[in-house]
């Protein structure tokens, strides 16, 4: 049975990271901070999709004077990613960032660091480390390999540790998921620093949604992991949709909808349009009935398929479930009993009646 690896926990405003906190998401936001109003825009949706905290880039100082708007404005921890000048890491502290991403080794010098460490201590900030393959000193370590991502880690973890810091979370992410995977288990084994696991430059769409859900449910299912995202280019709220996937496939988090489909072959009538019902009932009951599955505890299995061959069988282990049938058609399950044939443009609706019976008897 997997096991959690044991970490120390961390606290970034209201979230807690490590410990026997439930691995939480992360996201950044792709806005320049200086556009107020769509930031905090931005961080509400990736909130409301289920990020648990918000990262946002300050490039200089004048940022901070947009971060002080943005803090009080949204629901959800916002971290300040800062690098090269500790000022602005102490003034995000100062405005309200619930946690800081530096590097100590390049935020300034001895009394830069001590400075930071000092604000954060007084505020309770804590401070995530994050190397990658790009970040890791050439000189120093000429080549990139899971043991420099980790002495380099170790290095900057160091650096807070002789300041007397020890509210660390470490992220060690590599392009190259066997190299990430091997760099998180070497530090895992090493020290007890919650981990902010993924997949760094990932890329775009089906490339990226798979080279992140291998390595980072590979590292959940190892027991590593604390808090994770999926580094996604292009919308950040995506980013979030395909974490909580990830947090579900590997039980760190609990669907309340769960929709199976199938994938279509040629024993499915043309007339039936299997992924474009799918994706409606997927959002439909999603929509509706989530909030009130959270508050009764209960979760919602729902079967959505295409012929009479395998479709019966998966409807009836599901709640509810539709399965086609020829002539454009679909035979429409409830608690594994059929209840009537529905036309394909009345399929959704009949669904979500037999669904709202079952929340009534709940």
């Amino acid at each position: 049975m997997r096991r959690r690896r044991t970490t120390r926990q961390v606290k970034a405003g209201s979230l807690a990271i490590g410990g026997d906190a439930p691995v939480s998401i992360q996201s950044m936001t792709n806005i320049p901070i200086e556009l107020v109003g769509d930031t905090i825009a931005q961080i509400n949706r990736l909130h409301e999709l289920g990020a648990g905290l918000v990262r946002v880039a300050l490039r200089n100082l004048d940022a901070v004077e947009y971060l002080k708007k943005i803090i009080p404005a949204v629901g959800v921890p916002v971290c300040a990613d800062v690098h090269f000048d500790y000022r602005i890491a102490v003034a995000a502290i100062r405005a309200g960032a619930a946690k800081v991403r530096i590097n100590p080794g390049n935020i300034g010098n001895a009394a830069g660091v001590r400075e930071v460490v000092r604000a954060a201590s007084d505020a309770g900030v804590p401070v995530r480390i994050g190397v990658n393959s790009g970040s890791v000193d050439r000189r120093r370590f000429p080549e990139v390999a899971p043991e420099s991502l980790v002495a380099s880690a170790m290095e900057h973890v160091r650096i807070l540790e002789d300041n007397g810091f020890s509210d660390i979370v470490v992220s060690i992410k590599s392009s190259d998921i066997v190299q990430t995977i091997e760099a998180n288990e070497l530090f895992a084994a090493e020290c007890d620093y919650p981990v902010h696991a993924g997949l760094t430059e990932a890329g775009y769409g089906v490339a990226c949604i798979v080279q992140s859900s291998v390595a980072i449910g590979h590292l959940l299912m190892r027991g590593i992991g604390d808090t994770i995202r999926v580094s996604m280019t292009g919308d950040p709220c995506d980013e979030v949709v395909v974490a909580r996937k990830i947090l579900e496939s590997v039980g760190e988090r609990r669907s309340l909808v769960r929709i199976v489909s199938c994938p279509t072959c040629g024993r499915t009538d043309p007339s039936l349009d299997v992924l474009q019902l799918a994706m409606t009932v997927d959002r439909e009951v999603t929509s509706r009935f989530e909030k009130m599955l959270a508050e009764k505890d209960r979760t919602l299995h729902v079967a959505v398929m295409g012929c009479e061959v395998n479709g019966p069988g998966e409807a009836k282990e599901a709640d509810v479930g539709l399965a086609g049938v020829r002539g454009g058609r679909l035979l429409l399950f409830a608690g594994g009993e059929k209840v009537r044939v529905v036309d394909h443009g009345e399929a959704v609706a009949a669904l979500i009646e037999e669904i709202d019976k079952i929340i009534d008897r709940i």
